[in-house]
């Protein structure tokens, strides 16, 4: 099975798009050779399926649509709750002793660019992202060992505990941020909506097929803001490579 992560949004649209207008043509001229075989009333039982596919169909459509927007939410609430475990840390560096206090600012400033540059990297590219995830790791790893140090070296631990703990919910937060990102509407969905879509059109062909006066411009602007819809729903659900991507504002207000 293809993995459409891997494939162009725009691409999957366009190939959607022709297999449907093929679908349709061929249900069309079928509906065409059965015309003269056809009565009243098989054109109303064909018009009756015809509209209980069309609302199954926007069913499915709804369902999916509300599913990719849930995803995209759940990665911008993500971003918003890492920034503020960084801008924490940040200011509890504050309660370090010296020197600790300015190598923990210093690192977590180091650790601000280098989340800014990750979010940058398209998810796609596996090894570069496996590079920065190390990196990553051992930056949380240095941010760290400077809090344990610093609470070794104080007498009072209570404001290193305070800063300790701020470091830790900002490891949870990068992991739950990496946890959303990998949140994906399964791709059977996207292949069942694509059956339908076929079928869909295949149906709306030979439902006009079977009329005396025959139009392809109205099935066209369907299949057309079908695949529209379609596009935005799989561009929502592909963080940092689609249109719509979750805005960087909260960590760009930390820099």
């Amino acid at each position: 099975m293809v993995d459409m992560y891997s494939l162009n949004s725009v691409l999957i649209a366009v190939i959607l798009f022709v297999l449907i207008v093929i679908a349709n043509e061929l249900g069309l001229r079928m509906g065409g050779y059965y015309l003269d075989r056809s009565d009243s009333d098989v054109k109303s039982q064909t018009s009756a399926i015809q509209g209980g596919v069309l609302g199954l169909l926007a069913l499915i459509l709804g369902f999916t649509f509300s599913m990719s927007i849930q995803r995209y939410d759940e990665r911008s609430g993500a971003e918003v709750n890492e920034a503020n475990a960084i801008g924490t840390a940040e200011l509890r560096t504050a309660l370090l002793p010296e020197p600790f206090d300015g190598q923990a600012q210093v690192a977590i400033d180091e650790y601000i660019e280098l989340r800014l540059r990750s979010a940058e990297v398209d998810l796609t590219h596996r090894e570069e992202r496996k590079a920065l995830n190390r990196e990553t790791s051992a930056l949380q790893q240095r941010i760290w060992d400077i809090g344990v140090a610093a609470a070794d070296a104080n007498p009072n631990p209570v404001k290193t505990g305070y800063f300790l703990q701020a470091v830790n919910e900002m490891i949870d937060a990068y992991g739950s941020r990496i946890d959303a990102l990998q949140r994906h509407v399964p791709p059977a969905i996207f292949y069942l909506l694509f059956v339908f879509f076929m079928s869909t059109g295949a149906l709306i062909g030979y439902s006009t097929g079977l009329g005396e006066r025959r139009s392809r411009v109205p099935a066209l602007v369907l299949n057309l803001l079908i695949c529209l819809l379609v596009f935005i729903i799989i561009d929502l659900d592909r963080p940092r490579r689609g249109i719509i991507q979750v805005r960087q504002d909260s960590m760009e207000a930390l820099r």
